[in-house]
């Protein structure tokens, strides 16, 4: 039996970027706290298929001019470098010297499109949301080496346009609970915001199987 294609899903919270590989039978291994620290994850032995990474934002946020805690970019780069330090070993240990190519498939690092960007230069694509179908405004950058997934975007009216701008589409959205199937009212949270769109999931892995 052929082994299953491994996608490593860097800082994943509830999983839900990598969701449709394990939906298609992929070995998807999420790495993310408490479980795993992505700063001290070793690598498999394993070959890699695709890698996804989703640091933590809240330092890069535009947003972030009054917090208690100040910013503070040196330690909002530690899970940045952890991300990015694997994405090159597991190219470095996969290499194969008759080819002209590495044999990760893929690898993309998602966050919002603030302050990362003084980091690690011109995203490779940008989005919101509302452009795979998801009725709300949330502008979105990836870096990597991957194929783009195709957007979607729904019919917007006027009014709905005006909403998406202020956010206001979020207050009437619904996720599932952490560990329930029961659904909850959006409310501005930091660890549901920064739940992947699944719109946006199943268009990046049509695009990149």
């Amino acid at each position: 039996m052929k082994n299953k294609k491994i996608i490593l899903d860097l800082c994943g919270g509830t999983g839900a970027w990598s969701r449709p590989y394990k939906e298609a039978g992929y070995d998807v291994r999420v790495i993310t706290l408490p479980e795993y620290d992505v700063c001290t994850y070793k690598l498999p032995d394993e070959p890699i298929y695709g890698i996804l990474a989703a640091p933590p934002c809240q330092m890069f946020s535009l947003a972030r001019t009054k917090a208690k805690t100040p910013r503070d970019l040196k330690k909002g780069m530690e899970c940045v470098r952890a991300c990015l330090n694997l994405i090159w070993e597991a190219q470095e240990k996969q290499q194969d010297t008759r080819r002209k190519i590495t044999s990760l498939k893929f690898w993309a690092l998602e966050n919002p499109y603030a302050m990362l960007k003084f980091f690690l230069g011109k995203p490779a694509f940008i989005f919101d949301p509302w452009e795979f179908g998801d009725g709300y405004q949330k502008k979105t950058a990836l870096w990597g080496n991957f194929q783009e997934p195709k957007k979607n975007p729904i019919p917007m009216t006027e009014e709905m346009k005006k909403l998406a701008k202020t956010n206001s589409f979020l207050h009437k959205l619904k996720y599932p609970k952490f560990g329930s199937d029961k659904p909850i009212e959006f409310r501005f949270n930091a660890d549901i915001k920064a739940i992947t769109p699944k719109g946006f999931a199943d268009a990046f892995f049509k695009a990149n199987k």
